[in-house]
């Protein structure tokens, strides 16, 4: 075991009283010691119930043989963190979590990790590390929270950024915006959307690190308790057999996993993750690669922002196994590849089906024939970028107006709250990427402003940084290069004519080579947004979105 590094023979005598003084025992030390690595936090409702995840997961540890040991992780609120300069400290806190979990892992020589998120930033870091040690590892999410309850309809937390706009547009009053804000969370959870920290929950499930109904076990029920203890016990399996995350997530699961994220309708975030989660697998995975799964695979969930079906929809319709028995009868999915139960995922969807065709469908009546993402090439972006295709309104698939440019977030949103864009526009929001930003912020503010002034299904926004899973609209983002790198979405002038094809996968700047050569000549790019801390440091060793932001 890697742990008798720490605890065997006399040499480790000094290790072994550092242990003593923990309160282990000899009888403790003998067994396995398994890393449980927890984000647990007061400051993120989807954390606030993982101490007692974390605790079952010890008793599962422990009922199979195993000597379980607590771990801290940070983690960020994406809510909380929205439109200010917290938001610069999401993407860039999933390197921080990745080397946190290497770091304890590596210096303590633990045999095995459970790993205990929940939110967008944290599932991610955490696999990435997983992946990067290659030692044997169980994802054991915190679960969705339930959906919830505005003017007798369900809703989550884009409800509730949506309702920002509406105010603004004098569609709402003071008293409905506050009963929103009081019933739109209703509790301990992931927000119960397909936003990022349930797109990463399922598609662990789907990549085979996580147990079946990872992804969509309501937080509050007792079943997630349940699937902590079973976490536990098949941790010891994974160590007793050699079994390491590599050997899990490879270029077979995560093709999988691409293959489910374009049926779910899952978060554009999830294009930044698995290709940092492939990197850290040494599989190499490029943009193209989303496009070629996209056009092959049907899209059967619409759950919010794109519809209005919720996380605890998804799970009473059958879950992720459900999806996953549908895409089996076209032959999408590679079902020999092993998972953490010990079985094949062929094994673990035997007999799965869909209970509700609501949150469901089936593969012969998909919502579109083609998956939820979309990657689009052009002038704007050479190196590609993303939309949600599956929140895109039909009429804007295709859409062609004039860019209203700003530099920051906080520019853009005041125009937009101002009513000073219109029908028609393009917003452009630049310097906002990994170095630009720094940090790639999310842009969930302003789309949802223009989809509360109903402003979805005329208006595009394009940009350098990134859209929270709750947005919905002509969202494109990940724009590459970015403006901080020269990327010549730098380039866009007030008023240029900007043609977006969704279906086509293209993003034109209708402005001739001449004159964008021009432009580049005169070109000078800002001062860096941060010049200090550790975002600095981020901001001149984080690559490009298109290869996933990880750091260089």
């Amino acid at each position: 075991m890697r742990s008798d590094n720490v605890k065997k023979g006399p040499e480790r005598a000094p290790n072994r009283s550092l242990f003593y003084a923990l309160g282990y025992t000899p009888e403790e030390l003998e067994r396995p010691l398994i890393g449980v690595v927890s984000a647990y936090s007061e400051i993120v409702p989807g954390h606030m119930d993982l101490d007692k995840l974390s605790e079952a997961v010890k008793a599962g540890v422990r009922m199979a043989g195993g000597t379980p040991i607590l771990i801290p992780a940070i983690g960020v609120c994406d809510g909380i963190a929205m439109g200010h300069i917290g938001m610069k400290y999401s993407l860039a806190s999933r390197e921080l979590i990745c080397d946190s979990v290497e770091t304890m892992c590596m210096a303590h020589q633990l045999d095995g990790l459970v790993l205990v998120p929940n939110c967008d930033k944290i599932v991610p870091g955490m696999l990435m590390a997983a992946v990067r040690l290659d030692v044997p590892a169980i994802v054991c999410s915190g679960g969705p929270m339930l959906a919830g309850r505005y003017q007798g309809q369900e809703v989550s937390l884009s409800k509730m950024f949506e309702a920002v706009g509406a105010y603004k547009a004098g569609l709402i009053d003071d008293d409905q915006l506050e009963e929103c804000t009081c019933n739109c969370c209703p509790g301990c959870g992931s927000c119960s959307g397909m936003y990022t920290a349930n797109s990463m929950n399922c598609l662990c499930e789907a990549i085979g690190i996580a147990l079946p109904g990872n992804g969509t076990i309501p937080a509050v029920y007792a079943k997630r308790l349940q699937l902590a203890k079973r976490s536990g016990m098949a941790i010891m399996d994974l160590v007793h057999r050699g079994i390491t995350a590599r050997q899990i997530v490879n270029a077979r699961s995560i093709r999988n996993a691409l293959t489910c994220d374009m049926a779910l309708g899952c978060s554009t975030n999830t294009v930044l993750h698995l290709l940092a989660v492939a990197h850290e697998a040494g599989v190499p995975i490029d943009l193209a690669l989303f496009n070629e799964i996209s056009a092959q695979t049907p899209n059967l969930c619409h759950l919010a922002p794109a519809g209005p079906t919720h996380m605890p929809d998804l799970y009473e319709a059958g879950g992720i196994p459900a999806v996953q028995a549908e895409l089996a009868k076209k032959g999408l999915l590679d079902l020999d590849v092993p998972t953490v139960t010990g079985k094949t995922l062929g094994e673990n969807i035997a007999g799965a089906r869909i209970l509700n065709e609501d949150a469901i469908r089936p593969i012969d009546r998909p919502y579109s024939e083609n998956g939820g993402l979309q990657i689009l090439w052009g002038n704007i972006a050479p190196d590609g970028c993303v939309v949600k295709r599956s929140a895109v309104a039909p009429e804007m698939q295709r859409h062609t107006g004039p860019a209203r440019v700003f530099n920051c977030e906080e520019d853009a949103i005041e125009a937009i709250y101002n009513g000073c864009i219109h029908p028609g526009d393009v917003v452009v929001i630049r310097y906002e990427g990994p170095k630009g930003g720094p940090g790639m912020r999310e842009m969930l503010n302003p789309t949802s402003a223009l989809a509360g002034m109903q402003l979805d299904t005329t208006v595009a926004l394009i940009t350098d940084g990134r859209f929270s899973g709750a947005s919905r609209g002509a969202a494109i983002g990940h724009v590459s290069p970015e403006a901080a790198a020269g990327g010549s979405i730098g380039l866009i002038e007030e008023g240029d004519q900007i043609a977006i094809d969704i279906p086509g996968a293209t993003v034109t700047l209708l402005v001739d080579e001449a004159e964008l050569a021009h432009r580049k000549a005169a070109y000078t790019a800002p001062p860096p947004n941060v010049k200090t801390g550790w975002l600095a440091r981020y901001a001149r060793q984080v690559a490009s979105a298109n290869l996933g932001a990880v750091l260089q």
